[in-house]
């Protein structure tokens, strides 16, 4: 058997920020902006170049999804982007404004930082160490 993890659903509180937030700020690709009901848009955005999973960018419904929104996970960690270049890319972050809520460390699997995106959601920037 084989599987892979398609999409990972982020919600947001508007499809057009978020685009512009993920695209713009992060500099991820737009792969697919279909409309599919009055005010409910199929959206997935992904790091450039990637090749496997991409986020769907889900626009909270009601009161409950709002809540979530930039809390999915509690406060931790919840998405991890690798990179090919840190240095490039945390300078690059930290020019666009992007909140680093902690200097980069080094670890035994790379350099990494934790950053929150625009809705106060975590993620890991990592730098994998060569094997």
């Amino acid at each position: 058997m084989r599987q892979n993890l398609a999409h990972v659903a982020l919600v947001v509180n508007d499809y057009d920020e978020a685009i512009k937030y993920y695209t713009g700020v992060l500099g991820f690709e737009l792969l697919e902006d279909t409309h599919l009901a009055p005010g409910k848009r199929w959206v997935l955005v992904a790091p450039r170049g990637n090749s496997g999973s991409s986020l769907l960018l889900a626009k909270a419904a009601n009161a409950e999804q709002k809540s979530r929104i930039g809390n999915q996970t509690g406060g931790r960690v919840f998405l991890f982007l690798h990179t090919d270049d840190f240095r490039r890319d945390h300078a690059s972050y930290v020019a666009l404004g992007v909140k680093f809520i902690e200097p980069p460390r080094h670890e035994t699997y790379g350099t990494v930082a934790v950053f929150e995106d625009f809705y106060g959601n975590r993620w890991d920037l990592i730098e994998r160490r060569s094997s």
